[in-house]
């Protein structure tokens, strides 16, 4: 203990009472000796980071909880499954900052659930730095993280009723497992018709006549 305390930089009674708030794992046992590894001063280091990011105890505790409660990369990534999008390692502070005040037990629980997020070791792996970066862009321009993610799972269900579709259609004529041009016709139809639908929405809001000044606007 006195080892890994002076690694971490803290004192001997601090580790103490990381220990006792749950914020580190228990050392190995072996006969009287506790045995610390990589593994703690790693989770030691994270919640220093985090405590210098602002976090409470109890909420770094929280949040050392909801990662040890998540499943592995291997079962997020699902090994062996082909992927066009590119995977994000990132320590807890990395992820914190890119959420900044968002990175609650609450929202990465939800990240988990959905599959965004997932535990390798002491890191944590986003499944797609393209979703990453537009996830952290929706929250700087003001929407809630919580939002985001109930909007991610929407879009989900929508994506495999689509996937579904285009696979359908194109296993239907032709004899290949995985068409060469499923993915580059699937995205191109998508991309047009979200366009459309977007510009439909616009304009039938600026179409929609606003209330006469001093009118109470029918709700």
């Amino acid at each position: 203990m006195e080892e890994l305390a002076k690694e971490a930089g803290i004192s001997v009674r601090t580790l103490r009472f990381y220990r006792e708030r749950g914020l580190i794992p228990p050392p190995r046992r072996q006969g009287r000796i506790a045995w610390y590894d990589d593994h703690h001063l790693a989770r030691l280091r994270t919640v220093t980071g985090l405590l210098e990011r602002g976090h409470t105890l109890n909420g770094i505790a929280d949040l050392a909880a909801t990662f040890d409660s998540g499943r592995d990369v291997a079962e997020v990534l699902g090994l062996g499954e082909p992927s066009e999008e590119t995977p994000v390692r990132l320590t807890p502070e990395q992820l914190a900052d890119y959420f900044e005040g968002e990175a609650t037990p609450e929202n990465l629980a939800a990240a988990l659930d959905l599959g965004y997020l997932g535990t390798d070791g002491d890191e944590i792996v986003h499944i797609s730095r393209r979703l990453l970066d537009v996830s952290a862009e929706l929250v700087r321009e003001g929407v809630p993280l919580a939002t985001v993610l109930d909007s991610g799972r929407r879009v989900r269900e929508h994506a495999d009723a689509l996937a579904e579709l285009f696979v359908e259609v194109l296993r239907a004529h032709i004899a290949e497992k995985e068409p060469a041009q499923l993915r580059p016709l699937a995205r191109a139809v998508v991309d047009a018709e979200l366009s459309m639908a977007l510009d439909r929405r616009l304009r039938h809001e600026d179409d929609t006549p606003s209330a006469p000044s001093g009118t109470p606007a029918d709700t």
